[in-house]
């Protein structure tokens, strides 16, 4: 595979390895969700970059969290903004995978990419299960 191939994301279900994995070539995107039971939205940001041996990875960027709730308050160091979101840095180290809970009885995540947000399912389907999200390099042709 050429180190040049373009960086984004593979997306496969964990429990339907007959639906094919998806590939998004995207290096900047937010993934949002409203909580099932508070209603309180979330935001994280996320980059795709190679590590120093050419690896892809997924750097958290800023998350955002409008309001808190039980069980859910933002981290110690998030930061109340006049509009009613707490704004902080997660401190994590980069991601090789993201696991997200995706169920019929909840909302689904919301896909942002260049301020334009969209239901995940629009670009990977759901079973109920677990979205996988990896960076990778675009495969093949």
């Amino acid at each position: 595979m050429s180190a040049l191939a373009a960086l984004g994301v593979c997306l496969t279900l964990a429990a339907a390895p007959e639906v094919p994995p998806r590939f998004v070539p995207v290096q900047v995107f937010t993934i949002a969700w409203t909580h099932s039971i508070e209603k309180i939205r979330w935001e994280e940001d996320y980059t795709v970059r190679a590590d120093k041996q050419g690896t892809p990875v997924l750097i958290a960027g800023h998350a955002r969290v409008l309001g808190s709730g039980a069980g859910m308050e933002p981290p110690p160091d998030a930061v109340l903004r006049t509009d009613g979101w707490y704004e902080y840095q997660p401190h994590t180290a980069p991601l090789h995978i993201l696991r997200m809970a995706r169920s019929a009885y909840t909302a689904d995540y919301d896909w942002c990419v260049k301020g334009h947000c969209e239901p995940m399912r629009a670009i990977m389907p759901t079973d109920g299960g677990f979205t996988l999200m990896r960076p990778c390099r675009q495969p093949p042709a």
